[in-house]
């Protein structure tokens, strides 16, 4: 028991450790990029500060991706309660979840990796801020395949800077997430293209109704 106990203390200042690291610096890479980077031999990877991302893309991502962002602490619990009763995990996780998953733990699913996110996020909201949250997310997701991060990505479809984007391009680019393998901002399928409408709706709604207030 007493092994056990400070293992238990090793490990809980361990995660506030690396947890605190990213309030003051910027990932360079994560697991899962390099291993795409191994695998293709390079990928498109730069940096950007949120304050030079359009809003209407920021309003975008969280459309899609995780509506009740301003308003959890890491977890949507109805989010979760609909996704076991539905028996699928597809559409629980939150944008901070991801950010956990992509910083810290492994892509592949399981319900250790799940729990693990759990643990983690609510450290994360407590010591990040919401917009350095999703700055940080923004910057590391994939949008295509070797791709990542938002000022990549605006470059590789569209040839402009994130500060650039279209509403349309915005919600395009929103809704290759979290499939970008599978999806194409520039070739879109009809279903792809009714989602990226109705993020546009969804990030308008957003904006009216204030949900934007702890990012921007």
């Amino acid at each position: 028991m007493r092994v056990l106990k400070w293992v238990s203390i090793g490990m809980f200042c361990g995660c506030i450790f690396a947890v605190t690291l990213y309030v003051f610096t910027n990932p360079k890479t994560t697991g899962y990029m390099k291993s795409e980077e191994k695998r293709l031999g390079e990928i498109k990877y730069n940096w950007i500060d949120i304050v030079d991302m359009r809003p209407v893309f920021l309003r975008s991502v969280v459309a899609a991706e995780d509506a009740n962002f301003c308003l959890h602490w890491g977890l949507d619990l109805e989010a979760i309660r609909q996704a076991i009763e539905s028996g699928a995990d597809r559409g629980a996780s939150t944008i901070t979840q991801q950010v956990v998953k992509n910083i810290y733990l492994w892509p592949e699913r399981s319900w250790i990796r799940k729990a693990l996110e759990a643990a983690i996020s609510p450290f994360v909201e407590l010591l990040w801020s919401k917009g350095r949250i999703i700055e940080v997310y923004l910057n590391i997701a994939e949008f295509d395949e070797g791709v990542f991060g938002i000022k990549a990505a605006a470059k590789h479809y569209f040839g402009v800077l994130p500060a650039q984007l279209s509403t349309v391009q915005s919600a395009s680019l929103a809704a290759v997430l979290p499939n970008p393998k599978e999806r194409s901002a520039i070739h879109p399928s009809k279903n792809l293209i009714k989602r990226a409408a109705s993020i546009q709706d969804g990030a308008e709604t957003i904006r009216l109704d204030g949900r934007d207030d702890c990012f921007e």
